[in-house]
C-alpha cells in the first residue's frame, strides 16, 4: 500500500509540475533586417524604458519568451541605452510575430497581440480623438489606461481625469497607470489656478541650492523644459523676448529642466541665451519638481503672483506677453 501511496503522490507532483509548464505566456518571434547582434526588450515606467531582457539576433531572427499578468507596453531596441523611443509593443500572453525594418524608426509590424492592434488604431486616429469614447468601448483595456496616462493626463483637468477613471473596469484597479493617474489628480488639485504654489528647492548649474519661494515678491514664471525638448527650444526665443521686455519691471523666470546630462542642459542655456534662474536634479521624467506640479508634458509653465499664488498656467509667448502687459499696467 505504501508503494501505491508513493506512486500516487509522485503522479500528483508530475501533474502539478506539468500544469506549471503549460501556463500561458507570450512567445515573440521576430525578424529584423540585421543579420546579427543583440536586441533588447524593455519595460515601461514614467515615459522611460528600462532593459528587461535581451536576445541574440541570428540570421535576422530573434525570440523572447515570458509571462505577463495582463497586456502591457514594452519596447524593442538594438540600443541598450535607448530609454525613450524604442519600437513600441503591447505584449500579451499569446504567440506574437514582430517584423522590424530599421529604416522605419517609428514602428514595427506586429501581429498576434489584440492590444497592440488597438494601440495602432488609436495612433491612426489621433486627430479629433476622444479618450472617453475609447475607454467606454474598452473599459478593461490596459491600452486605454496607458493612453489616458501618457497622452491626456497633462492636458485634462482633475475632474475630467476622475470622470475617465470612473469608466474603467474594476479589474484594472491595481494597474500602475490607474494608480498613477489617481496620484496625478491629487497633485493637480493642489496646483490649480488660484492655489498657493508648492514650494521646493533645486540645484543650479554651479551647484547651489535655491528655493522657489525666495523669488516671490514679483511676478514669477515657473517654467518646465529640457534641452532635448524640441517645442521647448523653439519657444525659447519668444520667451527670451518677453523676459527682456518685462524683467526691469520685476518679472523673473524660475526654470526647471528635465534633462539627464548636465552638459546638455548648460549648453542649451548658453546657446538659447536663457539668462534667468535655472535648476535641475537631472532625473528626466522622475524630476522631483515636475512631480510636485503633475507635469506630464513640456513645455509647461505656471505664472505665480508676488504673494506666491498661481494665477495662470501654460501661457505661450504672445499670451504671456499679453498677461504681463495687463498685470504691469
Amino acid at each position: 500500500m505504501k508503494s501505491y501511496a508513493k506512486l500516487f503522490i509522485l503522479s500528483l507532483i508530475v501533474i502539478t509540475l506539468s500544469s506549471f509548464d503549460q501556463q500561458p505566456g507570450y512567445v515573440i518571434n521576430g525578424s529584423i533586417n540585421v543579420s546579427s547582434g543583440t536586441i533588447y526588450l524593455k519595460n515601461f515606467r514614467n515615459k522611460t524604458f528600462f532593459t528587461l531582457d535581451s536576445a541574440k539576433i541570428v540570421n535576422g531572427k530573434f525570440s523572447f519568451k515570458g509571462n505577463v499578468k495582463r497586456a502591457d507596453l514594452f519596447g524593442l531596441t538594438l540600443n541598450r541605452e535607448e530609454s525613450f523611443s524604442p519600437y513600441y509593443i503591447f505584449i500579451e500572453n499569446n504567440p506574437i510575430q514582430v517584423s522590424i525594418d530599421t529604416a522605419n524608426v517609428r514602428s514595427a509590424k506586429i501581429t498576434g497581440s489584440a492590444s497592440n492592434s488597438l494601440f495602432e488604431k488609436y495612433k491612426a486616429k489621433q486627430s479629433g480623438f476622444g479618450i472617453d469614447s475609447l475607454i467606454k468601448a474598452n473599459p478593461a483595456s490596459t491600452v486605454a489606461a496607458y493612453i489616458l496616462y501618457r497622452n491626456f493626463a497633462g492636458s485634462l483637468s482633475p475632474k475630467e481625469i476622475e470622470n475617465d477613471l470612473a469608466l474603467f473596469d474594476p479589474s484594472l484597479a491595481d494597474l500602475a497607470y490607474i494608480k498613477e493617474l489617481k496620484e496625478i489628480v491629487a497633485v493637480k488639485k493642489k496646483v490649480e489656478t488660484g492655489k498657493t504654489a508648492t514650494d521646493f528647492s533645486g540645484t543650479t548649474p554651479d551647484g547651489k541650492t535655491i528655493q522657489l519661494s525666495s523669488y516671490y515678491g514679483n511676478y514669477l514664471l515657473l517654467d518646465f523644459w529640457a534641452s532635448w525638448c524640441g517645442p521647448c527650444r523653439r519657444a525659447n526665443p519668444e520667451l527670451v523676448r518677453v523676459y527682456n521686455k518685462y524683467k526691469s519691471k520685476g518679472f523673473n523666470i524660475f526654470a526647471v529642466s528635465l534633462d539627464q546630462k548636465k552638459e546638455s542642459w548648460t549648453s542649451a542655456i548658453a546657446k538659447d541665451g536663457l539668462t534667468w534662474v535655472h535648476v535641475s536634479d537631472l532625473k528626466f521624467w522622475d524630476s522631483a519638481p515636475a512631480k510636485l506640479y503633475a507635469v506630464r508634458t513640456i513645455p509647461s509653465n505656471f505664472l505665480i503672483d508676488p504673494k506666491g499664488n498661481i494665477i495662470a498656467r501654460n501661457l505661450e509667448g504672445a499670451e504671456l506677453d499679453e498677461k504681463l502687459n495687463e498685470l504691469f499696467k
